[in-house]
């Protein structure tokens, strides 16, 4: 593993208008992340957890404070450079896998690099050997509702993986599977990470999906409680 960092944020705030309130979401959160690192990031509802990540994966930017992903400085970025880098530079996985109902599952993988304007015949051979890092290289042409949840979450794992990113983000990203599915899916996240020396950050709130993980930043009212 290489020792240079792929994320460093530096008193990240996030502050939120509703009418006359303002809300505090991060209220001075710094860590870095090294290359090739296993993070969880933990703490209760309203802790702070979706915001950071929504920051860390260029979602949205800091209210205050500076964040550098992979030696770009992007707090301050205009929209639609901020969607340049995040389409570059971070790849995600969410609960509730997001795939295209109609698409099949290698069209869902390309999907990435459509938007990044490769072409048709790089964006085929790069989808396939996504989907065959993930071991569905039988399923290629099934459409979600053909697949298991498990086999759904592994199209959204090979979607962002296709473009290579700098970190992965996946959110709760067993949350909607069986344990045995989500053990499987846990299993396979760290193995991209040992093969394939991927940045994987993990929103959770199962200790025992954090347990698998080499850190854990712990939030509590928009505040860093502690690293571990």
């Amino acid at each position: 593993m290489m020792d240079t960092s792929v994320i460093e944020a530096t008193d990240l705030k996030k502050v939120y208008k509703m009418g006359e309130i303002e809300v505090n979401a991060l209220a001075g959160v710094s860590f870095d992340v090294k290359k090739g690192e296993v993070v969880a990031i933990m703490g209760p509802s309203g802790s702070g957890k979706s915001t950071l990540m929504n920051i860390l994966g260029c979602l949205d930017r800091p209210t205050d404070g500076e964040y550098i992903l992979d030696g770009e400085p992007v707090a301050k970025l205009k929209d639609d450079q901020l969607a340049e880098i995040r389409n570059r530079k971070v790849g995600f996985v969410f609960q509730s896998f997001n795939l295209l109902a109609r698409s099949t599952a290698l069209d869902n993988v390309e999907l990435p690099l459509r938007y990044a304007g490769a072409s048709g015949k790089v964006r085929r051979e790069r989808a396939r050997a996504a989907l065959e890092a993930v071991g569905l290289t039988d399923r290629m042409d099934h459409k979600p509702t053909e697949l298991s949840g498990g086999q759904q979450q592994r199209v959204a794992i090979a979607r962002a993986l296709v473009n290579d990113p700098a970190i992965l983000m996946a959110d709760e990203p067993t949350g909607n599977l069986d344990s045995k599915s989500g053990k499987e899916i846990m299993e396979l996240l760290l193995k991209l990470n040992q093969e394939r020396g991927t940045t994987l950050i993990i929103v959770t709130h199962d200790p025992a999906i954090a347990a698998h993980t080499q850190r854990v930043i712990h939030l509590s009212d928009g505040r860093l409680e502690y690293l571990q």
